[in-house]
């Protein structure tokens, strides 16, 4: 049983290194996933005045 808690928690430790790594690292080899996506937004403005 030891060492199935020793075996998850090890794994937990790489799954969170791993989504670190991609979050640093991603946007150097996955440009386009980390893109804002590009579209002009118009909308009208009501600006109440006294």
């Amino acid at each position: 049983m030891w060492r199935l808690i020793k075996a998850l928690f090890f794994l937990a430790i790489l799954a969170g290194l791993a989504f670190i790594a991609y979050a640093y690292a991603g946007p150097l080899f996955f440009p386009g996933d980390f893109a804002p996506p590009s579209s002009e937004v118009t909308r009208p403005v009501t600006l109440e005045t006294e």
